[in-house]
């Protein structure tokens, strides 16, 4: 049967999938695109953080969207803390238990809080570290050294754009998601003898919940708001046999249009 003519091109592939706690989210968005699309999956989530932020989460809200996703392929849930310097290696050994490999990885867990110059502090900072950057090099490295997969292997990274402009306020997290970038190109050249793509996404701003009513209906008015599915079908491209050739990028998310740079 020919997989990708049936819709179901990662048929047999297993994808590792941070950040995938609440409905609305990016998180949700890829692990659906990815299941529909043939995959197994297994996915982290960790409601503490959601719990603490404005938008919230429902108690159970994570056991449902795994059951949800379940219609799909075959998932299996972790909760866990990506903030601590041991979880990236027992999530990567965790997905090898349940499934014996991994091809996809998509570091799409993140940490974010206020803070510009009158707030931010070096524990402000540690925290974003930990989650936003220490975290992703981790997963890719113990993603890299893992040689369970036979075939091309993917890395997603999902970025955010303080590439693309400022984002006063938000210095912690700022400058803790560049490093994603630079992280891409440059693991990108050392990965390539080994059959791994690492590219790097930034879905620009996205309607997940997060939103005010008045910062809607302005980046609607604008024509500058996506949707998760947008960022979810483009991980699922660069997860394909056919993207082989596209690595070190990072590519921005706009409703409209698509550029890398």
């Amino acid at each position: 049967m020919n997989h990708v003519a049936n819709g179901r091109e990662l048929e047999g592939r297993v994808a590792l999938v941070t950040g995938v706690t609440r409905r609305a989210g990016i998180g949700a968005a890829i692990a659906r695109e990815l299941a529909n699309a043939g995959a197994k999956l297994f996915v982290a989530f960790f409601r503490k953080y959601d719990q603490r932020q404005p938008w919230g989460l429902e108690a159970s809200e994570p056991e449902a969207l795994i059951n949800e996703l379940r219609v799909l392929s075959d998932v299996c849930g972790l909760e866990i803390d990506l903030g601590l310097a041991s979880a990236p290696r027992e999530l990567i050994e965790r997905t090898l238990a349940q499934f014996g490999r991994i091809d996809v990885l998509v570091n799409n867990a993140a940490h974010w809080e206020p803070g510009g110059v009158d707030h931010v502090d070096a524990a402000q900072l540690d925290r974003h570290y930990a989650v936003n950057t220490r975290a992703t090099v981790l997963l890719c490295v113990e993603f890299a050294r893992c040689e369970s997969a036979r075939g091309p292997r993917r890395i997603v990274n999902i970025t955010s754009g303080q590439g693309a402009g400022p984002m006063p306020d938000e210095l912690a997290y700022v400058v803790t998601k560049a490093a994603l970038d630079a992280l891409t190109v440059t693991l990108s050249a050392e990965l390539a003898p080994r059959s791994i793509t690492v590219n790097a996404i930034d879905p620009g701003p996205t309607d997940t919940g997060w939103l005010s009513l008045e910062q809607k209906a302005e980046l609607l008015r604008r024509g500058k708001l996506a949707l998760p599915v947008d960022t979810a079908r483009l991980v699922r491209l660069l997860a394909r046999d056919d993207a082989a050739s596209v690595t070190g990028q990072i590519i921005r998310v706009r409703p409209g249009r698509m550029s890398a740079t």
